[in-house]
């Protein structure tokens, strides 16, 4: 482990004393009314974009028509096909970006045509692995969806076609790509909160949307479905609309609270401490309101010890996620050091560090004159000093930095943020909450060689 030098404290101290400086004449660096509360404006340079990129949509529900609106604001990109196992989506499709569209069902036909160059993978998970791998063989770059995979032991083969293709792949945990983590990194380098030793993190929904109770089309049907494709790598069942619409909640498509949230959180916090992951997962949780036939917990809890590396020293993390919370719509990252805390968004920090100093207690200095006992080592906590770090008016977020990063990558040859290593050591941890609350047991996982360990 790299212990955090004196000198790296001293910088971010320094860092600091020269921001309270500029207040007066910079306009990124503004003074709060509050005592020792200071705002600094976080700005992105604009990325330079030149060649035309083509790309096609896989899995066209909620989140892979985001995407795509996303992937399409940044300068010289087409989309030019779509893919999707419901036909209703595959019509939206051309009614949004017209109708030379081409549309199918079949992935493969995507992959087969020359004119695509990249796909957008935001199939139900337990379709991630298969078409990744058979995208970045048929040649074409990625971005798929986060988790990067369904289950623990899909991780390697993902891997393995990205090595051996030389493909750009990204995982889409778009928060690793914003102002805000990005900053919440250089903070903890320059050693703003001291040694990390605590993180935490935690989501909170209720909406019946938020709790993965999509609405289902009245045309919902074996006629308008590709049921049997979207079940040919797992069980075979009957036609079952609510599956296929809510896949979220069944263990055969999706991954649960973990796959679907924690694996953010996990994002964050390996990007912004160079993390390679935990080695202990223990999750606990239960199903507490949506008893709607869903097979995973709609409130889930997550401990996990990290273990000392060469980027860290030993810490804690605990997650949470709450389904049922009626507050609705809080989610945050927050990390605990020696020497202060960080609140972290995708778009914010918040730093807040506490000071210590000599008592100045008349009674307890006299009493400890009479006592004979040196009063010199007593302290006493101030109020925290706070900096909040956000992000100026007008950014476009993690998201379309997210997109911005994977593309300069295609046309550079360059890397990305989170390629298919950083995506699976993501989705372990994630994948591994599950095994734990099924299990009811903790799981050791070796996060540098991402191997499970058997006991």
């Amino acid at each position: 482990m790299e212990n955090l030098p004196a000198s790296s404290r001293r910088k971010f101290i320094k860092k600091m004393g020269l921001a309270t400086a500029a207040v007066a004449t910079s306009s990124h660096v503004l003074a709060s009314t509050t005592k020792n509360v200071y705002v600094e404006k976080l700005k992105r340079t604009p990325a330079s974009v030149n060649d035309k990129i083509n790309i096609a949509l896989i899995g066209a529900g909620g989140m892979g028509v985001q995407d795509t609106i996303t992937a399409l604001q940044v300068p010289n990109t087409k989309l030019v096909a779509a893919c999707d196992l419901y036909d209703g989506r595959l019509k939206e499709a051309q009614a949004k970006w017209g109708k030379d569209l081409f549309i199918s069902r079949h992935y493969k036909e995507i992959l087969n045509r020359n004119d695509v160059d990249a796909v957008i993978i935001a199939t139900p998970d337990h379709w991630h692995q298969q078409i990744s791998v058979d995208a970045m063989r048929a040649g074409k770059h990625v971005y798929c969806e986060k988790p990067m995979v369904h289950d623990i032991t899909e991780g390697p083969a993902v891997i393995k076609a990205q090595t051996e293709t030389g493909k750009i792949f990204q995982v889409g945990s778009q928060s690793v790509s914003s102002l805000g983590n990005e900053k919440a990194k250089a903070l903890l380098k320059d050693g703003a909160i001291g040694q990390l030793n605590y993180a935490e993190g935690f989501w909170a929904r209720h909406s019946p949307i938020g709790a993965w109770q999509y609405l289902i089309p009245a045309d919902a049907s074996p006629a308008t479905v590709d049921w049997e494709t979207f079940i040919s790598n797992t069980h075979k069942r009957p036609f079952d609309a609510t599956r296929f619409f809510r896949w979220r909640n069944y263990l055969d498509y999706g991954t649960g609270m973990a796959g679907d949230l924690f694996v953010h959180l996990f994002s964050s916090l390996h990007f912004i401490t160079n993390s390679f992951g935990p080695n202990k997962i223990y999750a606990s949780g239960g199903l507490r309101y949506w008893k709607d036939g869903r097979e995973v917990p709609d409130v889930l809890l997550g401990t996990f010890d990290y273990p000392e590396s060469k980027a860290h020293a030993p810490f804690n993390l605990s997650l949470r996620c709450n389904f049922v919370d009626g507050t609705s719509g809080t989610t945050y990252l927050k990390l605990v050091g020696s020497e202060g805390s960080m609140d972290i968004t995708w778009d914010s920090v918040t730093l807040k560090r506490n000071k210590t100093t000599d008592s100045d207690d008349p009674f307890y200095i006299e009493q400890m004159k009479k006592a004979g006992t040196p009063v010199t080592d007593r302290k006493r906590i101030l109020p925290p000093e706070e900096y909040t770090f956000a992000a100026e008016k007008g950014y476009k977020g993690g998201p379309y930095d997210h997109f911005v990063n994977f593309f300069t990558a295609i046309r550079n040859g360059g890397k990305v943020t989170e390629d298919a290593v950083f995506g699976y050591r993501a989705a372990a941890p994630a994948l591994l909450c599950n095994d734990s609350y099924n299990q009811d047991k903790a799981i050791l996982w070796n996060p540098e060689n991402m191997q499970l360990i058997k006991k």
